[in-house]
């Protein structure tokens, strides 16, 4: 896959969602089924909100979802807890190989481009101290949709200043690998967890477990 430039999926791809899972102990036995639960209603409320034209933006997306997931599992979580929780969002942990393989690229211009509010992207590069391998940090706040909406994909070459099909696109999310390879670009699905593909009628152009395969994919 010969690209000029990347742009990468934050939650999932460069970042573990379910890091949150430490926060979760405070209020639950069972953390992992808050976080899957909560990760699932989050992205149900993003495709909702794009289908009713009723934009929130993903902090506020994010804490609805922990709501209803917390009223699913009996959970009574109080003002602290809650705050907690959600901060963990703030401050979710890269995947390992993440910071090795952005430096690794840091020949091709490199962004993000996420559901995440710019407030969220900001403090989660910042405590993961990636900023300096990364040419834009881009919000669907600019077009208050979501993904896999193709306004959200034409922010890419916006901010990029390169044509769709000379940008990879990277994701372990396979539904915007669909809605990426749909738009235009070159995608690279992150199949972290041997998922089957979507039947969406599109395939990605290459599939990796990790970012490192990636990496060496490009001959990086």
């Amino acid at each position: 896959m010969q690209v000029g430039g990347l742009l990468f999926d934050a939650y999932g791809t460069l970042f573990d969602v379910h890091s949150v899972v430490e926060a979760g102990r405070a209020v639950t036995s069972d953390p992992q089924a808050l976080s899957a639960l909560w990760r699932q209603k989050q992205l149900e409320y993003t495709w909702l909100r794009s289908l009713m034209g009723r934009y929130e933006d993903f902090w506020a997306v994010t804490d609805s979802a922990l709501t209803f997931a917390c009223r699913r599992l009996g959970l009574r979580v109080d003002a602290a807890e809650r705050r907690r929780l959600m901060d963990a969002y703030l401050a979710l942990d890269a995947f390992p190989e993440v910071r090795e393989v952005l430096a690794r690229l840091r020949e091709l211009p490199c962004a993000i481009l996420s559901n995440g509010a710019p407030r969220m992207l900001e403090a989660v590069v910042t405590h993961n101290r990636l900023g300096e391998h990364l040419r834009a940090v881009i919000s669907v706040d600019e077009v208050r949709t979501f993904k896999p909406h193709p306004a959200v994909y034409a922010l890419g070459p916006a901010r990029l200043g390169l044509a769709r099909d000379a940008i990879g696109f990277v994701s372990s999310n396979a539904w915007d690998v669909a809605g990426a390879k749909a738009f235009g670009f070159r995608v690279a699905w992150v199949n972290r967890l041997g998922a089957p593909p979507e039947e969406l009628g599109v395939a990605p152009d290459l599939e990796v477990q990790d970012l490192g395969e990636l990496a060496r994919a490009l001959g990086r």
